[in-house]
Formats: C-alpha cells, structure tokens, sequence
C-alpha cells in the first residue's frame, strides 16, 4: 500500500480508532484536538506523531489527507478548513447536521479540488459486500423487502435522537445494496427517557420497482441487535454484526403458486463463507489508497443522501 501522511482531526471515541488503525498501517502523521487531555493521551500512545490544539495548524502543514472524526456538530466548519486548502478529507458519518450543510461541502470540495469522502464505514464490511454480491448476481432473485434492526441498552444522547445517531449506518446500507434512494419515507418516533429526545423509532422506506424496506433503532433494548434481513423472490438473507460468529444465512425459502394457491418452497440453509477484514481498516486502506486517483465509494453525494433522510424522518418524528 502507497504510505501516506493522515492527520486525524478529534481523538475521541471514534477518533482513537482512527489513530489506532492508521498507526498500524503506517500512515499515522498528526493528531489534533482542543482537549488537551485527548491529545496529551494520543500523543503519548504514538510519541512520533505532531500534535495541534487547533486546525489552521494542522492544515498549514498540508498532510495528504485528513479524517474529521469529531462531533456531528463541528464537521462543517471542520472539513471546510481542510477542503478551502484544496486538501483531502474524509468526513466521519454523519457528514453534517443538514443537507444544505453537506451540499456547502461537495460544491466546496470541487471548487477546491479536494477528494471528500464520508465514514460510512459498513459499505467496507466484508459481509455487507457479499451480501451485495448475492443480490447483484440474482441469488435470491427480484429483491421484495429489507429491514435493518440497531438496538441495544445505553449509548443514549442528551443532544440527538437515536435515529440520527444510530440509524446513519442502516440507510447507507439500503441504499448500497438497493442501489437508489428511497422514493417514500414514512416514520414514527417514542420519547421514554427525556422530554426532547426520541429514544426508539420506527422507519419504513419505499424504493422504486416496490422494493421496501424498514429501518427500527432503539438504545432501550434488552439486548444487543445489529440484524439486516434480505428478502428476495427465491431466497432470503440475514447477518447479524453483533454476534461473535458474524455468518451470513442464506435461506433457500420461497413462495409459489400452484393452481392459485400460495405453497411453501423450502430447502436447506446455507451459510455463506466470506474473508473477514476489520471495516474501518479496509475503509482508511481504500482512502489512502486513492488519494491520488478518485474516490467512487461513500462519496459526498452518498453523504448528502443519507442527511437528507436523516432531515426528512426527524421532522416526521418531530410531528
């Protein structure tokens, strides 16, 4: 792999991985952040690395590229200070907190010549891929429905519901493996634990061609859940990234008619075998590996889609 020099902009939660994946690649160079107890951490954990308490800094120094991996709130202004150099950035998820926000970033991005890539980090699961490829090559023939379920007890947010915080991974997946954006979104949103934040909600999407599909988060769940379901014509698919085995189902289950009447096709199971590779390494592999050509995943546009949703279903919720 091509070495280059990634500074990571936010060591925090996510940012740590960030650091920790990029250290062992070997493309570590820079971390910034305005907490100094944050930075003094990382800087102590990778002691070769630069180190900024602000970003005009860190952009003067003119790295190959940058991941903002920093509160939803702060990506704007953020990634805009990388972008206006004509610089690299990838953009954690979500890309910003309005549609009119991320389209500002796109149209900045092209004016500057800036490749923008967004942290939709499941598009890079191995098994998200294969279940693409099942679908693609016809395996469970003409795609009816999906649903994606995102639970679990804790992680709740005093600022966001859960349906921004969670649900950003979900619709970037429907929509890599439907291949469009919804046409229809009808949602419903519970507030249990605070007066302004919905802790549980309930997504239904249509898709052109009468695909469907349902998006269902909650962090008031009894147990952890990260299940996608693929239901097709001839077959249908589950994954669940939660458990330690992460297999994927093939199921040889389907629906015929004969003389009118419905009557059930079963044969046996599968599990369908794929190489696993940690996500976010193949996600930063794949952004250094075309900072100097094009990136055509999880693109700004992929982004602003996903904004648009999460905009869209919030003001449902809200109603």
């Amino acid at each position: 792999m091509t070495s280059k020099k990634i500074c990571v902009i936010g060591c925090g939660r996510w940012g740590k991985n960030h650091l920790r994946t990029l250290a062992s690649l070997g493309s570590l160079a820079a971390a910034v952040d305005v907490d100094d107890a944050k930075l003094s951490a990382a800087l102590e954990q990778y002691p070769a690395i630069k180190g900024n308490n602000n970003i005009e800094e860190a952009v003067m120094a003119g790295y190959d590229g940058y991941v903002v991996a920093t509160p939803a709130e702060t990506h704007l202004p953020l990634a805009m200070a990388v972008i206006s150099k004509g610089l690299n950035v990838l953009v954690e998820k979500p890309m910003t907190l309005t549609a009119n926000e991320a389209q500002m970033l796109i149209d900045a991005a092209k004016k500057s010549g800036s490749r923008l890539m967004v942290g939709h980090v499941l598009l890079f699961h191995p098994a998200i891929r294969k279940i693409k490829e099942l679908i693609d090559s016809g395996r469970i023939g003409k795609l009816y429905y999906l649903y994606s379920t995102r639970l679990n007890l804790g992680n709740v947010r005093t600022k966001e519901s859960v349906f921004s915080s969670f649900a950003p991974h979900d619709i970037s997946v429907l929509n890599y493996l439907i291949g469009s954006k919804p046409v229809d979104i009808q949602a419903k949103g519970v507030k249990f634990l605070q007066d302004e934040v919905y802790d549980t909600t309930m997504t239904m999407l249509e898709y052109s061609d009468n695909i469907h599909a349902h998006i269902y988060v909650s962090w008031l769940h009894p147990f952890k859940e990260q299940r996608l379901v693929v239901v097709g014509s001839t077959g249908m698919i589950s994954f669940d990234d939660s458990t330690v085995e992460k297999e994927i189902h093939l199921y040889n289950k389907r629906i015929d008619f004969e003389k009118g009447m419905p009557v059930k096709v079963e044969q046996p199971d599968e599990i369908v075998k794929y190489e696993y590779k940690p996500p976010l390494e193949e996600e930063l592999k794949y952004f250094i590996e075309n900072l100097d050509g094009k990136i055509s995943v999880n693109i700004g546009e992929d982004g602003l889609e996903v904004v648009k949703i999460l905009e869209s279903v919030e003001k449902m919720i809200k109603k």
